[in-house]
């Protein structure tokens, strides 16, 4: 479980085929800090298991093997060699949730529509699937790349966030344009809460309509 708080951007040492998918080598320095073997890492958002650590010149190579499920949903199949990426490890129990609650499994895949300044600050506007769309609402949480944002609008095909100078500074952000993949987690107790109420739904009857006299009265 994760909180949507980039801890450092890392960078893509390189990236080989294996069989039945990609071996996927980053660089790391903070988030490396007291990783293990089988740890958790989120990578853009993508909840990774750490298969190898070695110190390397300026920090840490950490490897991890992306499966062609992996590949498939999310944007780590269009990662090149030096590309930057989001880094998070996981939560603790206890820890300072700064964010809300990520779970590391991605929905599904945005495309960047609109990114520009406004001010000091900066607006973006995604396309998002409905998987993703029917799950926001405004001032609603989304993790996009791993970010935890806040759903500034619902609009049509998608969603509006606000990013403040920290954030681009922050994350991979400052170098994503138009036309850019993101990978998306909707609110995780959204998903919950929707799983739980789309049964209740569907069993309600059809109210017929009231039939009225000529007076208007209920008979």
């Amino acid at each position: 479980m994760f909180t949507g708080i980039v801890e450092e951007v890392g960078r893509v040492i390189s990236l080989r085929p294996f069989s039945g998918g990609v071996r996927l080598d980053l660089l790391a320095t903070t988030s490396a800090g007291g990783m293990r073997i089988g740890d958790s890492l989120a990578v853009n958002g993508c909840c990774l298991t750490l298969v190898e650590k070695r110190r390397t010149g300026g920090g840490c190579a950490l490897g991890f093997n992306l499966l062609q499920q992996t590949l498939d949903c999310t944007n780590l199949d269009r990662l090149r060699e030096g590309d930057l990426v989001n880094l998070e490890r996981a939560a603790r129990l206890g820890s300072s949730m700064g964010g809300h609650l990520v779970s590391g499994h991605i929905d599904g895949l945005g495309t960047i529509t609109r990114l520009e300044a406004s001010g000091k600050d900066h607006v973006m506007e995604i396309q998002a699937p409905a998987a993703v769309t029917r799950l926001l609402v405004p001032k609603g949480s989304i993790a996009v790349d791993g970010i935890s944002l806040t759903v500034a609008a619902v609009i049509t095909r998608g969603f509006r966030v606000w990013l403040i100078p920290h954030t681009l500074s922050a994350t991979n952000l400052s170098l994503r344009k138009a036309g850019d993949s993101v990978n998306l987690e909707s609110d995780l107790i959204g998903k919950y809460v929707q799983k739980l109420v789309a049964p209740l739904t569907q069993r309600l009857p059809n109210k017929p309509a009231s039939r009225r006299t000529r007076r208007g009265k209920r008979r």
